[in-house]
């Protein structure tokens, strides 16, 4: 491999595409936060995906310095591709991210994107961005390449040697190297996608996929408690057939189950047509917040608890477990429901940072000490440190006398439940 290479975006995608790369050639290491690139510099990676020792042991020019990115002729760019307020694609980053490059761009090189986009964004939107920043022509002077990120947060078997690669370019000459690339660090090897567009869009629909099969459960979930049925006894029942699909009811946040499927409704629009099955997913499982907090007040009034003296304790904010990652949780649907009653909320988490919590969702955590006893809890996100300690935990939050657990995603073994408890289960 005779290729310089660069990585524009730090985040939980970039850092481990950077150290990857960073164990075996030099590697410039890009981020306009310069917050970031000096945590990097003294080792510290906030979102846990990579530890300090291999930090210092790849060899990553970390740096804001667009100077230094000029240096590279192989293009790595992996920002977030969110969604804005009105669930319609927000290309801000990525285009922003296209103007850097697109700065110190030279004849020959090379610029693939990893970010999750719509079929057509890569060729169509950024493109014409790289071009107009540079002076130079797409397929003639630079090419281009798209390779979809797999990453996993907090997943250290699935990691990003691990996982077959998707690759593609617009042209073969230009596949053949970003093939020869990747290959060179990930193990598991590479896939050639038929073009650009063909890869964009297997990367939304594995998501959209995944978006489908949860919102099938969670509509069960709503179903069969109708019915007095435990979902998780119908599963486990079911999953004894050989080809039974094994997904689970749930919260659906994050940064790519909850939002790539967007992506893909968005593009199909613009196109004249108007995806179902999709959009109804989608709604079902940005409802299960409501759910499980119109569930639980209805639960209370049967109990003839008085919402203004009653405390409900909610373990965990982040959109999945044992990660910092709290983008696009739906935890804060819980709370957004249960705010409109005259309720008490108490939020506690110890994988996050209070500030980070405050100025994303102007909510406040509560210290573990500081936790008053609860008459609910919402175990919302099984974190190891809830999860080893079990029962212990919930016994030790809610009030002595009675109270009630609501365990999502059914974490808590009902054979040991002490007797004075009422368990709800998602």
């Amino acid at each position: 491999m005779n290729r310089n290479i660069s990585v524009i975006g730090l985040g939980y995608v970039g850092l481990p595409v950077a150290v990857a790369f960073g164990q075996t050639s030099k590697v410039i290491g890009f981020d306009t936060n310069q917050q970031r690139i000096d945590e990097l510099n003294d080792g510290i990676d906030r979102t846990g995906e990579v530890v300090t020792s291999e930090l210092k042991s790849s060899s990553i020019n970390f740096t804001s310095d667009l100077s230094e990115l000029s240096k590279a002729d192989f293009h790595i760019v992996a920002v977030p591709t969110p969604i804005d307020n009105s669930k319609k694609p927000d290309l801000k980053p990525l285009l922003s991210a296209s103007i850097t490059v697109g700065k110190i761009l030279k004849k020959g090189d090379i610029v693939v994107y990893e970010s999750t986009v719509y079929p057509g964004a890569t060729e169509d939107e950024c493109a014409s961005v790289l071009e107009k920043e540079s002076g130079l022509i797409s397929g003639k002077d630079f090419f281009l390449g798209y390779s979809p990120e797999r990453i996993n947060p907090g997943d250290k078997k699935h990691t990003f040697k691990t996982i077959k690669k998707v690759v593609s370019a617009q042209d073969e000459d230009t596949l053949d190297t970003v093939a020869e690339v990747y290959s060179s660090v990930v193990d598991a090897g590479v896939f050639k996608a038929a073009s650009i567009k063909v890869a964009e869009a297997a990367k939304v629909i594995e998501n959209t996929q995944r978006d489908l099969n949860i919102a099938l459960m969670n509509e069960l979930a709503v179903l069969f408690k109708r019915m007095d049925i435990d979902t998780h006894d119908v599963l486990e029942a079911a999953g004894t057939k050989w080809n039974f699909l094994p997904f689970e009811p749930g919260l659906v946040g994050g940064h790519c189950i909850g939002v790539d499927p967007y992506y893909l409704t968005h593009k199909s629009e613009s196109l004249g047509y108007s995806p179902q099955v999709i959009l109804s997913g989608r709604e079902i499982n940005d409802s299960m917040g409501k759910y499980i907090s119109d569930t639980l007040i209805t639960d209370l009034k049967k109990e003839n608890k008085k919402l203004d003296e009653t405390v409900i304790t909610i373990l965990g904010i982040t959109f999945k477990e044992n990660v910092p990652d709290i983008r696009n949780t739906r935890v804060v649907d819980i709370i957004a429901e249960l705010s409109r009653y005259p309720v008490t909320i108490q939020l506690y988490d110890p994988c996050v940072d209070a500030t980070d919590v405050r100025d994303e969702y102007q909510l406040e955590l509560t210290e573990y000490e500081d936790l008053k006893k609860a008459d609910a809890v919402i175990y919302a996100v099984p974190h190891d440190e809830f999860v080893s300690r079990g029962w212990e935990l919930i016994s030790e939050l809610l009030n002595s006398d009675d109270g009630t657990v609501y365990d999502i995603k059914s974490i808590l073994d009902r054979n040991n439940k002490p007797e004075n408890i009422k368990l709800f289960r998602l």
